[in-house]
């Protein structure tokens, strides 16, 4: 099938390589001409597991492209994805003026029936809200499609092409069928496609995101309970998580989310409620509980150095919001930062992948360490934030020798107690009971 994707974010840039790896056709289209010239030489501007590879592979294959031209893309297309942004505004709302504006563009370039399909997370309603404002452009025929993403960063590329499920909110059953035809090849290992109208699709998307939100924000709250009265998080969670109505993930203690997704994604579903005349206390609980886990992390952090930070040094692990990502909107690390930065500390730190971001919200206010180890040296502390793979099993004695005292703060639950004790560690972690 021929294919537009307009929008190069993480999900339309995942969306159009694994949509291209499958056979089909697709022109992935952005405004902003740098970032196509980069992508038509091979350079990813985000960091997501074989997004890299796919690019390349399907481009020299001639059956992906690169365009700053929408009414090529779409001329050339039969269905066109909306893939952009939608940020939340100053009140929380989600911010849909991009999607608007997409619209109108490919309503001005439409000659014969298409299928446009809104990719972009967005409220209940604004599928229909965009045919209106295409049919008032034009008379040409077309149908809209909801298939929200499910697509969990550091993971994108498999969760595409081996969905769980893929949802199409749809009121026409001749853009249903070529929609079915079109994600066949993905759904090959029989999980369903799942048809429904279109605002049910889009509220899917809002209460899945905001379900898993409140998974973590309850482990959380659990987690603390456990530490003010002595027992341990993790063998509560192992406990909770063996009923099968319940399972394991998004079930981890620690700092809490971040991400472009879950804290925008929680607003949003507020605001969506309050307009709707529903007051919603539990997602306004799990919002205000993944705030003040970060409080709880910088609070430990404190109250071991007496209210005094000043002339301190922190050793950071970690900056993006999660592993197997640049990304670091929303990040916990931001707040944690800012808040030891704010109580006259210094903070040497090291990420994989993070470091770009890193320098566009953090500047030189914060030392770049060019190895885990380095961001070690002469520091008061190890401040674990984000769970790497490469921090899991790290050399303990080489830590210590480092480190200017053997404290960790694990904000993640990743080591030992046990372990650490061994080595002669003081360790701070969320929930858990140290030795």
């Amino acid at each position: 099938m021929k294919v537009c994707v307009i929008g190069t974010g993480y999900v339309g840039l995942v969306a159009g390589a694994c949509l291209a790896q499958m056979g089909n056709s697709v022109i992935c289209v952005d405004k902003d001409a740098d970032k196509i010239e980069k992508l038509k030489n091979g350079i990813i501007p985000i960091y997501e597991p074989l997004l890299d590879d796919l690019v390349a592979f399907n481009s020299s294959k001639g059956r992906l492209f690169f365009s700053c031209d929408l009414k090529d893309a779409v001329k050339k297309s039969q269905i066109c994805f909306i893939a952009v942004g939608t940020p939340e505004d100053k009140n929380g709302c989600a911010d849909l003026s991009s999607v608007y504006e997409t619209a109108r563009e490919i309503a001005g370039c439409l000659d014969n029936y298409k299928i446009i399909v809104n990719k972009s997370t967005v409220p209940v309603g604004t599928g229909y809200k965009i045919r209106d404002l295409i049919k008032s452009v034009t008379d040409v025929d077309f149908d809209i499609v909801s298939n929200p993403e499910f697509l969990k960063q550091g993971a994108a590329v498999e969760d595409f092409l081996k969905p769980d499920r893929v949802v199409i909110g749809s009121d026409s059953p001749r853009a249903t069928k070529i929609m079915q035809e079109l994600y066949a090849p993905h759904t090959l290992n029989g999980n369903p496609v799942m048809i429904m109208d279109i605002k049910s699709a889009e509220m899917a998307k809002y209460a899945a995101n905001s379900f898993l939100a409140l998974k973590i924000s309850y482990i959380n709250e659990i987690a603390n309970i456990c530490e003010k009265t002595g027992a341990d998080a993790l063998m509560v969670k192992n406990a909770v998580c063996a009923d099968r109505r319940i399972g394991s993930k998004f079930f981890y203690a620690g700092i809490g989310f971040g991400g472009s997704c879950f804290p925008k994604d929680l607003k949003a579903l507020i605001n969506t409620a309050n307009d709707s005349g529903i007051d919603p206390v539990v997602l306004k609980a799990a919002y205000d509980t993944n705030l003040r886990q970060r409080k709880v992390f910088t609070d430990k952090i404190l109250k071991r150095f007496n209210n005094n930070l000043k002339g301190k040094t922190f050793g950071v692990w970690g900056l993006s919001f999660k592993p197997q990502t640049s990304d670091m909107r929303e990040a916990p690390s931001i707040t944690i930062i800012n808040t030891l930065l704010d109580c006259g500390a210094k903070i040497k730190a090291f990420d994989p992948k993070a470091f770009d971001e890193a320098k566009k919200i953090f500047k030189d206010s914060i030392e770049y360490s060019k190895t885990s180890y380095e961001a070690l040296l002469d520091a008061d502390a190890l401040l674990l934030l984000t769970e790497w793979h490469e921090f899991r099993m790290p050399d303990f004695a080489k830590m210590k020798e480092n480190l200017k005292a053997p404290v960790i703060f694990d904000g993640r639950n990743q080591y030992d107690p046990e372990i650490l004790k061994e080595y002669g560690f003081e360790y701070h972690c969320i929930g858990r009971k140290t030795l």
